[in-house]
């Protein structure tokens, strides 16, 4: 399985173009099956549909996950069985006949203009880690980045004079983002604090950097902005993806069309944006519950 294992993740990212992090979530999926099947005294390549569908029933009553993890589950499943179909590994798919879970249309969370404002004001004056977490949240904000995608900025993709920047996406897709005057200031005085920092030591190439000098982590940049969030009295769940869906909620809000924003977010269909559009309605229809005059009677 481990030889398996090594096959089917580079299946995924070199011939499906998939991200690394989603290739390292469906291998953790299809392992955790395997050991679940293993335990059974199953081989994995000669489990049938029944034994698929026992698995996921157990994800749900005994696990109790979400329709959205079953949902990513099953996916990742159904893939490495196709994926043993095309090796030759096996003759018949257990998941050929399985139907895609329903998933709840939870709508994603946004922050106000006043929470941002907050968050982007925060005065961070010289201090490098609080004026790095203030320098990324004005990113997210202006771009829409990806946390992944904002982790591996390096200085060279980012044109200043101009102000846009060069963003490698999911499946390494390059889209070109244009950024506001605000966000270029807020960087180029986290990059002069960078290199009062550092000076003539040799740091990473990453426009975000820890206090070592080496490219910033995920967990850390995770931890910095619900920091500054508690330091800035917003009593809510902050986290860096919160800031791409306020992004977008608040550009298709100011007049943006659906085409340009799906540019600038990176989505390969148009239908993933159209969420947006939805929360707009939920808006429009809370506007004119709240303020229309002909209150129900």
């Amino acid at each position: 399985m481990k030889e398996l294992s090594t096959v089917f993740f580079r299946h995924l990212s070199n011939e499906r173009g998939l991200s690394r992090n989603t290739c390292l979530a469906y291998s953790r999926d299809v392992n955790s099956f395997d050991v679940y099947c293993d335990i059974r005294k199953i081989d994995i390549k000669k489990a049938n549909a029944a034994i698929v569908e026992a698995y996921l029933w157990h994800l749900k009553s005994k696990l109790k996950l979400k329709a959205s993890s079953i949902f990513r589950k099953t996916e990742s499943i159904r893939s490495f069985y196709r994926f043993l179909m095309l090796e030759g590994e096996i003759s018949k798919d257990p998941t050929k006949n399985f139907k895609t879970p329903r998933i709840p249309g939870n709508l994603p969370r946004f922050l106000s203009n006043s929470d941002i404002e907050t968050l982007l004001n925060f005065p961070a004056q010289n201090k490098f880690s609080l004026l790095r977490t203030v320098a990324a949240i004005e990113l997210f904000y202006a771009t829409g980045m990806r946390v992944s995608e904002a982790l591996s900025l390096r200085l060279e993709v980012i044109n200043m004079e101009q102000g846009w920047i060069r963003v490698m996406g999911k499946g390494s897709k390059e889209r070109i983002v244009p950024v506001h005057l605000n966000a270029i200031n807020v960087l180029k005085k986290y990059l002069e604090v960078r290199h009062q920092k550092f000076g003539s030591r040799k740091v990473s190439d990453e426009l975000f950097v820890n206090r070592s000098g080496g490219k910033l982590s995920r967990v850390q940049m995770w931890k910095d902005i619900k920091a500054l969030a508690k330091l800035a009295n917003i009593n809510k769940d902050i986290y860096p993806h919160l800031f791409r869906h306020t992004f977008a909620s608040h550009l298709l809000g100011g007049g943006a069309d659906l085409r340009s924003l799906q540019e600038m977010l990176g989505h390969v269909s148009l239908n993933t944006t159209q969420i947006y559009t939805h929360i707009q309605k939920l808006q429009l229809k809370s506007a004119h519950h709240k303020f229309h005059p002909d209150k129900p009677r």
